[in-house]
């Protein structure tokens, strides 16, 4: 299995290279040059696995040479191994339609540990071969910066320069991230919003003077080999209420779309999806791209769900490009339109291909606190903010009654208690592994809201090349 850019012209590479790269040298994204098909039969025979030994199988496929199969059922029994609950990602009903399928029982209590556990083992695996130093510089809306920093904290040959946007995470989120005292982590506050985090850290990339100096990596989900990962749950999920025989929908509170995206991997895999509902809030330019073609980025709202509040939906574009034809020519001249003007049409093309798999929902502030109240009151489940924009959307979905639909949630209610005390009249407390987050010491920078600090602060502060 090789990798290939969306925008069509950086050198194709393989498992271990696209891993270690992230970013594409073109700027575009890494996708398989093709997707790998399992068979109904297959995925029947998937049932009753371990979730560590269906991990294994589930991306064998993707990862080719590059691992063989028991070393990566080895990485995945040490990744899952760290899990709370020994179902790792287990499924609740709510009704006889609704299921919650949690996601938060790793070590920072978001979904990103799924991922993250795993890439941290695998940066350690490839690196571990070439001898060289990884940089990774990664952005955070509050869950991916504490699950990279606990995937990678201490391991040899990487460093991670983490940034998020200054009081627009919660405290939670910033404390699992700044209580990190590691001396291979760097934690920066910059001052503005996510997307110009997340430009930042694009900007790196493809910035030639760093990437002539440093080793750059990503952990966002502009790498590959985290929405590998999170391809799995689907498979897990859909497996538990009757696939291959039995399609399931998918609702997704979603900022980044890497995580609907890896739905969308599952189903290209096999795995029968009925829908995939794209749950946003009202930064909603996934619902509107979705729903009326409009993929055109406004200001950000800050709200209480604040991995959300994103205008510029990296993972948007393996999509389209997906749904393109696979030109990399004709996305590269798209995206340059978008990053040019923030403003950009899908094509009849995208389109149409979307409305076959996604539908989209929009959640204000009122709708999710509903979301979390009904949970609570009719369920005797705390939700958090996110899952309940998820619900949300799920519930009004007008799907069939015989189709099973499942919210994922993807935090810890915990993590946002003030939120959801608020609706619920309830707050939720932290589980005792992570108990003692609010006595810890915690370490930070603060830099302004420029490339020219934050690339002089890293290139100041990392290990070259070895």
């Amino acid at each position: 299995m090789d990798y290939i850019s969306t925008r069509g012209s950086a050198p194709a590479l393989d498992f271990a290279g696209a891993t270690l790269a992230g970013l594409a040298s073109d700027g575009g994204l890494y996708v398989p040059r093709e997707w790998p098909r399992f068979s109904a039969a297959d995925i029947a025979g998937f049932a009753g696995l371990p979730y560590a030994e269906l991990a294994q199988r589930i991306m064998q496929p993707f990862v080719g040479d590059s691992l063989t199969p028991e070393r990566l059922l080895e990485l995945t029994r040490a990744a899952y191994g760290r899990f709370a609950h020994q179902a790792v990602t287990p499924l609740k009903q709510f009704d006889e339609q609704q299921w919650l399928l949690e996601l938060f029982h790793g070590p920072t209590l978001a979904f990103k540990d799924v991922a993250l556990q795993l890439l941290g083992l695998l940066f350690e695996e490839f690196l571990g071969r070439s001898g060289q130093n990884l940089t990774i510089v990664g952005a955070t809306s509050g869950d991916t910066g504490s699950a990279a920093i606990d995937a990678v904290a201490g391991r040899a040959k990487v460093d991670i320069f983490m940034l998020h946007p200054k009081g627009r995470v919660s405290e939670v989120q910033r404390r699992q991230m700044t209580t990190v005292l590691a001396p291979n982590v760097t934690n920066i506050a910059i001052e503005g919003t996510f997307d110009d985090a997340q430009a930042m850290v694009k900007r790196i990339f493809n910035d030639g003077a760093v990437t002539s100096r440093f080793n750059i990596g990503a952990v966002n989900s502009i790498n590959w080999a985290r929405l590998m990962a999170q391809v799995v749950y689907y498979f897990a999920a859909g497996l538990q209420l009757g696939a291959p025989h039995r399609p399931v929908a998918f609702s997704v509170p979603t900022g980044n779309f890497g995580d609907v995206f890896a739905g969308y991997v599952a189903a290209q895999m096999g795995l029968p999806i009925a829908r995939l509902i794209v749950a946003t809030n009202v930064n909603d330019i996934l619902h509107r791209a979705l729903s009326q073609g409009d993929y055109s980025a406004g200001t950000v709202t800050p709200t209480a769900a604040p991995s959300m509040d994103i205008q510029v939906s990296s993972n948007f574009e393996r999509l389209l490009f997906d749904l393109n034809g696979r030109d990399g020519a004709a996305l590269s001249a798209q995206m340059a339109g978008f990053e040019a003007t923030k403003a950009m049409q899908l094509t009849n093309a995208q389109r149409e291909g979307a409305s076959a798999l996604f539908t989209s929902a929009r959640a204000d502030a009122e709708e999710m606190d509903a979301a979390i109240r009904w949970a609570w009151e009719a369920c005797g489940e705390l939700i958090d903010p996110h899952t309940a924009i998820g619900l949300h959307a799920a519930r009004a979905s007008g799907l069939p009654r015989d189709v099973p639909v499942v919210t994922l949630a993807t935090a810890h209610p915990a993590k946002f208690p003030e939120a959801v005390e608020a609706a619920t009249g309830t707050r939720p407390v932290l589980p005792a592994r992570v108990g003692d987050l609010f006595e810890r010491e915690e370490r930070l920078i603060e830099l302004p809201g420029t490339y020219e600090a934050v690339a002089d602060y890293v290139t100041t502060h990392a290990v070259p090349k070895g």
